[in-house]
């Protein structure tokens, strides 16, 4: 694994520093929200904005990559990004904040498809799983991170924000000094959501209801820390419970992934999140309830997600997994637009207890659907369904689609040596 991660190491270092950056602003944005007077349907406006120039980015950036090259994209996406996180602290309108929010998440779409095209291209057959895997663990431990940082300083003066922006600043210098330019990268078209349906209807609805899922804790996490009270230590060490529980089960869902019938995990993580999410919602202010509801809701939603990818790519082709790679970002990213305007109104009709009723009741829904779809459709038996690759919902659709074609070429590879090995025994 060192050997693999040699020659990406500076790229990784980079992604680390993007997202404490990132990190840092996400949580930001609920702590001095609640600093200025904004109201919690205010705040879900500004937290979609986010997905909503996600989306954009997804689709725009490829062209602008084709036009000028990876190094101009990347290095305008950063400016303009390091400039947003500043601009927050210069003006505290809701407004203003939802069209920076929507500037900094088409910026770090896009800085996510132009870094992600480097990564795959250093990468070979046989070591891509691994840096895929490297890639979605920085991106982790960046979030994480993220949190411990916000202890530092204050959210009621600039000094976060601008230190958000340098590091997001800092991060190119190690990526675009190492990296050799590659040739422009080609995202697929996304599947029609029609077809997608069609294909798997349980991959369809459950990633959209999950986007709600993952923007609600990731966009509204510090909205509900600061409604109940929390100092801001403790909303910080709140939204980072949210992504740490994501280190641990991604593993132990993956290994099961390839074990059993996929429906059926995604039941049980789905009935997890759930069951931790009413927990939440009935303790109440209970801290250390709260934070344990948080570890392990969050812990669920990053593999549900990948669960999600393998289920639908079970029942495609190799050659159509790009396109459907590309519809379900599209759905989840529909799902995490709608999932904090929601939340947000919830909030303000029940108070911060809103966040956890979306949450139990959109994992909730999760656990239904599966439920009627396993009456539906006869399992796929597991040595025909492709590998699990712990691909995280803020990857772009680049990584998703790499992470797909992978999956399944090491499924086909694996079916064919268990099949020499079958032979070579009955020959012998």
């Amino acid at each position: 694994m060192i050997a693999v991660l040699t020659n990406v190491w500076a790229l990784l270092l980079g992604v680390v520093l993007i997202m404490l950056g990132n990190g840092m602003h996400f949580t930001l944005i609920g702590l001095r929200g609640g600093i200025e007077g904004f109201s919690a349907v205010a705040l879900s406006v500004v937290a979609s904005g986010y997905f909503l120039g996600f989306l954009s980015g997804a689709r725009i950036t490829p062209i602008l990559i084709q036009r000028v090259g990876h190094v101009r994209v990347f290095a305008a996406l950063g400016s303009f990004m390091s400039a947003a996180l500043i601009a927050f602290t210069l003006l505290a309108e809701p407004w203003a904040w939802t069209i920076l929010r929507i500037l900094v998440g088409f910026c770090m779409s896009g800085i996510y498809v132009t870094a992600e095209s480097w990564l795959n291209n250093a990468a070979t057959n046989q070591t891509r799983g691994k840096l895929l895997a490297a890639y979605m663990i920085a991106q982790t431990l960046g979030i994480i991170g993220a949190q411990g940082l916000l202890t530092l300083g204050d959210a009621a003066n600039a000094a976060l924000f601008i230190g958000a922006s340098i590091l997001v600043s800092v991060s190119f210098a190690p990526i675009l000094l190492s990296v050799t330019p590659v040739p422009a990268v080609e995202v697929a078209q996304p599947m029609s959501l029609r077809k997608l349906f069609v294909s798997s209807p349980l991959g369809t609805i459950g990633i959209f209801l999950l986007g709600g899922v993952y923007a609600t804790q990731s966009g509204m996490g510090a909205v509900y820390g600061t409604e109940l009270g929390m100092s801001a230590s403790q909303v910080a060490l709140f939204v980072a419970m949210l992504f740490a529980g994501a280190l641990l089960f991604q593993y132990p869902v993956g290994w099961l992934s390839d074990r059993m019938d996929r429906r059926m995990l995604i039941l049980g993580a789905s009935a997890i999140g759930a069951v931790s999410c009413a927990v939440g919602w009935l303790m109440g202010g209970g801290l250390w309830a709260v934070m344990a509801a948080a570890f392990f809701a969050g812990g669920v939603t990053a593999p549900l997600y990948a669960l999600f990818l393998a289920y639908t790519n079970d029942f495609l082709p190799t050659e159509d997994m790009p396109a459907a790679s590309g519809g379900l970002v599209f759905t989840f990213g529909l799902g995490a637009i709608a999932g904090p305007m929601l939340t947000g109104w919830a909030m303000q009709v029940t108070g911060p207890a809103g966040f956890w009723g979306v949450l139990t009741v959109s994992f909730a829904g999760i656990v239904a659907y599966a439920a009627y779809r396993m009456t539906q459709r006869p399992p796929l038996p597991v040595e025909e369904t492709d590998s699990y690759l712990g691909v995280l919902p803020t990857a772009s659709p680049l990584a998703v689609e790499v992470a797909g074609v992978w999956a399944a070429e090491q499924a086909e590879a694996e079916a064919e040596a268990q099949a020499e090995a079958e032979a070579q025994a009955q020959g012998g």
